[in-house]
């Protein structure tokens, strides 16, 4: 049996809490013995446990990559449990023990941002060559947008595996559940539901999708719009959606546990991201159960939608184009269809839960064959 201990720092449930979820729904139990290492109190802890993953709650370490005493905890951890690989998920100092207890190191990059230029150019590119070089056996990427960050910053593509994510299927839900979320939230019978899932931070382009909502319902086209999340930019999307007399075609639902039901009501699903998008899932979730998507050609959204097959791609930041990408489904319904069922094909081949949790251990099993040659 091999051991994994993975180090996350996160106290919320993220983008890299769902991965691991993800994959502990589909790994390989009767080769792989998988450890979580988080902080005491995480949401994300509770649903580990109900996977079977063995959680570590640790002092320290919450929602920072690297502090010293952290190393140490970590190190303890370490020690006493002997892990034969350990898998960070952005945590430095997970990746800093793991290296001082002589065990094999994966890195998991799940953002992509504009790399600073203290970080482009000498000094600061050849510190963070050195530190990201030293301290992970196999970086990996979860598209080739967060390849591309890290290479910018100095980081040789001979240490990154790009490995997009995948998730389990999202089952749709039968038509009188549908109609009964419909009649809760407003929806008409004849209402075109497009829905964004999604933190509510200003990069994740809600904005540009009210700008584009303003615009079809000047149109005097039937659009509705739901949007899953939570986060601190919430008052500012209230107000703007009042200040575009918008309040009528507008849901905000908060942060939904179980998004299944929500992407069986939508039309569409919608990603208007301008930074940090490298491999979503909610839009995998969509794909699995046939949603096409409409969303800018930031970061990793071009290699899950396919312009034209499973989607429309828009330019980023620009919320009539997004309008006219919208707009052009709605007066296409066999399009639409068609869209759908190319994007029940491409997840079933690319981006399966078990798709990807065969690559990951792969990568475990062949660090340790190199470990041990």
């Amino acid at each position: 049996m091999i051991k994994v201990l993975n180090v996350i720092s996160d106290t919320n449930i993220g983008g890299a809490g769902r991965v691991l979820l993800n994959y502990m729904g589909c790994s390989n139990r009767e080769r792989f013995e998988t450890h979580v290492a988080l902080p005491r109190d995480s949401l994300l802890a509770p649903p580990l446990r109900e996977t079977g993953a063995q959680v570590h709650e640790v002092a320290g370490i919450a929602d920072r990559s690297y502090d010293g005493a952290d190393v140490k905890r970590l190190r303890e951890l370490m020690g006493s449990l002997r892990p034969d690989i350990v898998h960070t998920h952005g945590c430095l100092s997970g990746r800093i023990a793991a290296k001082r207890c002589k065990i094999p190191v994966v890195y998991s990059r799940h953002s992509a941002f504009p790399v600073p230029a203290k970080l482009r150019y000498p000094p600061g590119r050849w510190v963070n060559k050195l530190v990201n070089e030293h301290y992970a056996d196999r970086i990996i990427a979860v598209s080739p947008a967060a390849a591309k960050n890290l290479t910018d910053g100095g980081v040789s593509e001979k240490k990154i595996t790009v490995m997009m994510n995948g998730v389990a299927p999202a089952v749709r839900r039968p038509k009188e559940e549908t109609d009964a979320l419909r009649a809760r939230w407003g929806l008409g019978a004849g209402d075109f539901v497009l829905g964004i899932l999604a933190r509510l931070e200003d990069y994740k382009g809600h904005m540009d999708i009210l700008s584009a909502l303003h615009t079809l319902r000047e149109e005097s086209r039937p659009v509705k719009l739901l949007i899953a999340g939570v986060g601190p930019y919430e008052g500012a999307l209230r107000a703007e959606t009042a200040r575009l007399g918008l309040e009528d075609s507008v849901r905000f639902l908060g942060f939904v546990p179980d998004v299944a039901p929500l992407l069986s009501v939508l039309d569409l699903q919608l990603n208007a991201s301008y930074g940090t998008e490298t491999s979503s899932l909610s839009i995998l979730e969509g794909m699995s159960m046939g949603l096409p998507a409409v969303v800018s050609d930031y970061g990793g959204n071009p290699w899950l939608i396919d312009d034209g097959e499973d989607g429309l791609l828009f330019p980023t930041r620009d919320a009539q184009a997004l309008a006219r990408a919208v707009a052009r489904l709605m007066d296409a319904p066999e399009e639409l269809s068609q869209m759908g069922r190319r994007a029940g094909e491409i997840y079933r081949a690319r981006f399966t839960g078990e798709i990807f949790a065969k690559k990951i251990e792969d990568i475990y099993l062949d660090i340790l064959k190199g470990a041990k040659s």
